[in-house]
């Protein structure tokens, strides 16, 4: 196990989560006033462009978390993980405007004409923002009342777009860096997305293998 049930179940753990999903903002935005006021810059030459990317890296990493949380919470054997799933994808959403915003209101100044421009003349900025626009309805219906009202099947087969955003997120990251010919840290998201998606698919094979009758067969015979 994990963690201890006890721990995951307690009334403060969600605070915690929430707490830590959020100091990469906080960190963000307290180095973001430390330059406005004229202390040390630790964004760099080009403030810009480092938002933008710590944005978009937070996003990456924040879609690795929640796809890493079935894994863990079935190998593990700790159920209460999937308490934070919901909190976790929210963040996901919460990361990806942040890096919308930051691009359109740092890079682009608000003018939605050039931003639209831009989006349609640069793949990876295309690819982007479908990602951002797959997100949305995942985000809207996040909560109780959109599971009732889309029914847990359909709401299912709707969230299941997240391995499609996935794709979509590396893919960005991708042409992004294939400017510069740097792979490094797109291999890296590349190959934790892989793994997570796979062990999925491995999970979907085995449960088909022991629902056919031949796996009923060799189940009972056990």
């Amino acid at each position: 196990m994990l963690l201890p049930a006890k721990v995951l179940l307690h009334p403060a753990a969600k605070l915690v989560v929430f707490a830590l999903c959020a100091w990469p903002f906080a960190w963000l935005a307290w180095n973001v006033f430390q330059a406005q006021a004229g202390n040390a810059n630790i964004l760099g030459a080009n403030p810009a462009e480092f938002l933008i990317r710590a944005t978009g890296d937070w996003t990456l990493r924040f879609i690795c978390i929640v796809l890493a949380v079935t894994p863990l919470r079935v190998l593990t054997k700790t159920p209460p993980l999937a308490r934070f799933r919901r909190m976790l994808g929210l963040f996901v959403y919460f990361y990806v405007v942040m890096h919308l915003l930051s691009y359109s209101w740092f890079d682009m100044g608000f003018d939605v004409a050039d931003i639209a421009k831009d989006i349609a003349k640069r793949p990876f900025i295309l690819v982007g923002f479908s990602a951002f626009v797959l997100l949305t309805p995942l985000a809207a219906t996040s909560f109780n009342r959109a599971i009732k009202a889309l029914g847990a099947k359909r709401w299912q087969a709707l969230h299941k777009l997240v391995y499609v955003i996935a794709g979509l997120g590396i893919l960005h990251f991708f042409w992004l860096r294939a400017g510069k010919n740097n792979f490094a840290e797109v291999s890296v998201y590349a190959a934790i997305i892989a793994v997570l998606l796979g062990w999925r698919v491995w999970q979907a094979i085995k449960k088909k293998r022991l629902s056919s009758p031949v796996g009923l067969r060799s189940q009972l015979s056990k």
